[in-house]
């Protein structure tokens, strides 16, 4: 599972011309599922997530994790994060999970995350999807389980 993190002041997610999901300070991220991914990949995802300390403590050093600030969470699966551009032009996309698997880790993140961390929010599975953000640093993390 690849998570994709940006510190944000905010962001959203539209889908068809209607916000499905915002949040103000907090973490954006873009999220893969990939081959063979489950439950371990999940927790440990969610667990990185919340703990990663990205957020300034009273020195102004990168100190603080999202759970520890509180701010909110914006989860929005993204499997051409997974896509392979080893050679070629053109993206290959057999290192991401096929839909039916990466539906079903990517909503059980969600769940794991939302009992967690409440302020958490998200786009919409499979949609084409409009994601708008203010990148607070800008400060951007790959993280990989």
């Amino acid at each position: 599972m690849i998570g994709l993190i940006q510190r944000v002041t905010q962001a959203a997610v539209d889908v068809d011309g209607v916000t499905v999901g915002r949040i103000g300070p907090g973490l954006l991220a873009l999220v893969a599922v990939q081959p063979g991914d489950g439950e371990a990949q999940a927790s440990r995802l969610c667990e990185r997530l919340l703990g990663y300390r990205v957020f300034a403590d009273e020195n102004g050093k990168m100190n603080r994790s999202l759970a520890e600030t509180g701010g909110g969470l914006l989860l929005v699966s993204q499997f051409t994060l997974a896509a392979d551009t080893r050679s070629g032009m053109r993206p290959s996309f057999t290192t991401a999970a096929t839909p039916e698997p990466g539906r079903r880790w990517f909503e059980r993140l969600v769940e794991i995350a939302k009992n967690l961390h409440p302020p958490v929010e998200t786009g919409s599975f499979g949609a084409h999807m409009q994601v708008s953000l203010v990148n607070d640093g800008p400060v951007t993390f790959w993280l990989e389980t």
